[in-house]
């Protein structure tokens, strides 16, 4: 039988690449979206590729919508065996400049989207004492960059959770979890975050305006000694690699480019299994 794994946010981008490339190398793919509207999109590349890929409608940020789509692959195929949290927004705007409304909705998708599923799934990982939850973050997990700081402080909270969970859900029940985070993706992630701050007021004509300008011009303008951008299906790839590694990382980045920005912080522990023996030693005596 084939092992399954449900991915959310598939309609564009990394989410459609996944569900397309794990569904070549056999695994039953439910791609779940917030709203139908482009499931076509990804039943073209599915069929195109020759693979069979469920599709349903799941909305990390409800709680009945994650529990249905769960339920029912339980109810088909008694097991989930690999969750991919890759749902997310971006998010660009100062902490003074955006509103209390905007910040609790990126929280909501970035952090307890992420929160909700994985809830939903442990229950069913734990009774099969396998399984394994990999969740999309960023450099911006790990580095904090300019104007990012809300975006930035989701991807934070993912790895705090994610590391959390690592020390002690990981060996006592086998389930194993690993925190992607890449740079760049070309994929409409970037260009629907520009959307956003020209849909809430584009850049303010205030004392950060300058500042917003200039990091702008210096993200578009630089020459990189490795470009921050991979492919979907790079980072696809990267992600499939760890579902079917039998010893996956804590954490990983998914690009030279993303290892430079973040070596200052990973230098001494790279992939995170350091740290989660460190901490599985001192507060559960394992090891």
């Amino acid at each position: 039988m084939s092992e399954t794994m449900l991915i959310t946010g598939c309609s564009t981008g990394l989410g459609q690449a996944l569900a397309v490339a794990a569904a070549r190398e056999g695994y039953k793919v439910y791609a779940t979206m917030r709203g139908l509207a482009k499931r076509d999109g990804l039943a073209t590349r599915a069929a195109e590729a020759g693979v069979a890929i469920e599709i349903r409608r799941l909305d990390v940020r409800d709680s009945a919508s994650i529990a249905a789509v769960g339920e029912e692959i339980i109810a088909i195929d008694g097991r989930i065996d690999v969750l991919v949290n890759n749902a997310g927004v971006g998010f660009v705007r100062s902490t003074e400049q955006a509103s209390e409304a905007e910040i609790a909705a990126v929280i909501d998708v970035n952090q307890m989207g992420v929160i909700r599923c994985t809830k939903a799934v442990l229950p069913h990982m734990r009774r099969q004492r396998s399984g394994r939850v990999l969740t999309i973050s960023s450099v911006g997990g790990l580095v904090g960059q300019p104007f990012n700081e809300i975006y930035c402080a989701t991807k934070f909270a993912l790895e705090g959770y994610m590391e959390a969970l690592a020390c002690y859900v990981g060996p006592v029940f086998n389930i194993h979890f690993t925190i992607l985070e890449p740079g760049g993706i070309q994929s409409e992630f970037a260009n629907s975050t520009l959307a956003q701050l020209a849909a809430t007021g584009g850049i303010l004509d205030d004392e950060y305006r300058p500042v917003l300008e200039q990091y702008m011009g210096t993200v578009q303008g630089r020459e990189w000694a490795n470009s921050p951008y991979q492919s979907a299906e790079d980072v696809a790839a990267v992600v499939l690699s760890c579902a079917r590694s039998e010893t996956p990382p804590v954490r990983m980045r998914t690009s030279p480019w993303g290892e430079e920005l973040c070596r200052l912080k990973t230098d001494v522990d790279p992939d995170g299994r350091k740290m989660q023996a460190m901490v599985g030693e001192m507060f559960l005596g394992q090891g």
